[in-house]
């Protein structure tokens, strides 16, 4: 390939350029360039879990403001695309000889061949799930350390068939001619697995070897130390006025309501809308544990007649969802109204919101040239715009995982920070059938018998959730004290899952379970049959509704 081509414009002066190794800064950031990759989240995830600061743009960003992000390197990801395909999605121009350490993965692999002069074709051999790795004879920088031959994660139809000139060939499968290559000295290397997910064992030493030994990157990042700039953040957005939270019960509305309360103390008031939907016990954490922990000013709203009066007789699960996030934002409209009036007596106002927007929301929402735009129904059912609040979105770098990082930091109890995944309509939707003050006591009971065994058993942080639903217009027949019963079952729903876009049924000890199903059935007199949920996501879901 000519070097007039645009992503090698400026590569003839590479051999000038200072070392990258040598200039890299403590606040290093690599940015992987989405090319429609069903795992660039987890590119990015992988990169923060060796300790580097990683943020995903997407790949049509002008190559310009790329730069201006100073990136200590580029991770190219994966994509659906063909390279040679009319429209494909391709490197920016001036990409290598912007002397920046590059790491293509799959599709971005076959890019960075394709345009550094290589073959990529389609074999009409296609690799799709665990596929076995053989290393080559030579030396290979982020194979290092790895066996001979072993397994990883393709998913991929077009193959490379020879690699870029200079360039060394150092893995292949069996329908993979080149599924490796690197030039450490250029400071350019990809694969065409998956090094991001768990089905390569190895694949997170292959990006370490990247970060440190190729693009010569320190691992000074961490969660710790972002706390600290976070509040500061808040307090230069907010300055002297107001701002209000809307607490969900839920990891993420309480670490960003306890950042923005220690960036402003009393300047804080946070709403916690009781819809009568909760779990046992968690209403009176909120309003302990939660101000206990933090000192912050906390507003309850009982609104729980409201709400059941709503979905009297309903039982279609989108209506139930419909109805719950209209009273909620009309409830917590109210109570807004009732917070701004109060500050407007004592001559303030209220001028921000704070809502706990996640990275996987921000990159999920908007993606392509709108990645920065906010889902409009994030947190809290879809807030009206004319409340006319400026948004306080703390959290909108994180991962969950650094989420509740940052939580204990910031001093939450654990009870709070490792709360499973609640869904915002609550047990509402786990009530197949109608939803009414008896039906919502039975699974609270049923549900807080789980929880307490799953967390006894010292598996609360091996499983994302398990949802108990109640099977409300569902009975079956029993036997109970030798006599006949007409009971409603109830299903168990373990899962894990990293960020709740796939899933897979968690398998419990036999023993837990049937502590699980012998208290409920014992305790419970409405319930005498417990079953248990083996679907994963997809084709299932998390939640039943």
């Amino acid at each position: 390939m000519s070097t007039a081509d645009p992503i090698l414009a400026g590569e003839a002066g590479m051999s000038d350029a200072v070392d990258a190794r040598e200039q890299q800064p403590d606040d290093a950031v690599v940015i992987v360039l989405d090319y429609g990759a069903q795992y660039a989240q987890l590119i990015a995830r992988r990169v923060r879990e060796a300790h580097v600061y990683s943020e995903i743009v997407p790949h049509d960003l002008p190559f310009a403001q790329l730069l201006d992000r100073r990136p200590a390197a580029i991770i190219l990801s994966g994509g659906p695309a063909s390279v040679y395909a009319d429209g494909a999605p391709a490197a920016p121009p001036g990409l290598v000889g912007a002397g920046v350490p590059i790491f293509g993965i799959c599709y971005g692999f076959q890019l960075l061949a394709q345009a550094l002069g290589g073959s990529v074709d389609r074999t009409g051999r296609s690799e799709y799930g665990s596929t076995l790795l053989e290393r080559s004879a030579v030396a290979s920088c982020i194979l290092d350390g790895t066996p001979d031959t072993h397994q990883v994660w393709m998913s991929h139809g077009d193959a490379v068939t020879a690699a870029p000139p200079g360039f060394a060939v150092t893995a292949s499968t069996a329908d993979s001619p080149v599924a490796a290559f690197e030039d450490v000295d250029r400071q350019i290397v990809g694969v065409q697995f998956h090094p991001e997910v768990k089905h390569s064992p190895y694949g997170q030493r292959a990006i370490e070897h990247f970060l440190y030994d190729v693009a010569g990157i320190r691992p000074l990042w961490t969660v710790g130390n972002v706390a600290g700039e976070l509040v500061a953040r808040v307090r230069e957005q907010v300055g002297d006025k107001r701002a209000i939270a809307a607490l969900s019960g839920g990891v993420d509305s309480a670490v960003a309501a306890a950042l923005v309360q220690r960036a402003i103390g009393n300047q804080l008031t946070c709403v916690y809308v009781d819809h009568g939907l909760m779990r046992a016990g968690e209403t009176e954490q909120i309003e302990h544990d939660f101000v206990a922990s933090t000192g912050a000013r906390l507003r309850v709203v009982d609104a729980a007649d409201r709400f059941l009066d709503a979905l009297h007789g309903v039982s279609d699960p989108e209506q139930k969802r419909r109805i719950i996030g209209r009273e909620f934002i009309r409830s917590f409209e109210q109570a807004a109204r009732d917070v701004v009036t109060e500050a407007g007596a004592h001559g303030e106002s209220v001028e921000f919101l704070v809502q706990g927007t996640l990275y996987p929301d921000v990159v999920e929402s908007g993606g392509g040239a709108n990645a920065a735009t906010i889902k409009s129904h994030h947190n809290v059912g879809g807030l009206p715009e004319d409340l006319q609040f400026s948004l306080v979105e703390p959290l909108r770098t994180l991962f969950k995982d650094e989420v509740r990082q940052v939580g204990l930091e910031l001093g939450l109890p654990e009870a709070l920070v490792w709360r499973q995944p609640f869904p915002g309509p609550g047990l509402g939707i786990r009530i197949v059938g109608a939803v009414t003050r008896e039906r919502l006591d039975v699974l609270r009971a049923a549900d807080a018998i789980a929880r307490a065994e799953l967390t006894d058993a010292g598996l609360d942080r091996d499983i994302w959730q398990c949802p108990v639903v109640l099977l409300a217009d569902v009975r079956s027949v029993g036997v109970q004290g030798d006599g006949r019963t007409y009971g409603h079952p109830v299903v168990l729903r373990p899962v894990g899952s990293e960020d709740a876009m796939t899933a897979d049924w968690s398998r419990l000890p036999y023993d837990v379970l049937a502590r699980i199903s012998t208290r409920i059935t014992n305790e419970i007199p409405e319930i005498n049959r417990v079953t248990l949920d083996v679907t994963s996501k997809p084709p299932g879901t998390i939640e039943w509704e």
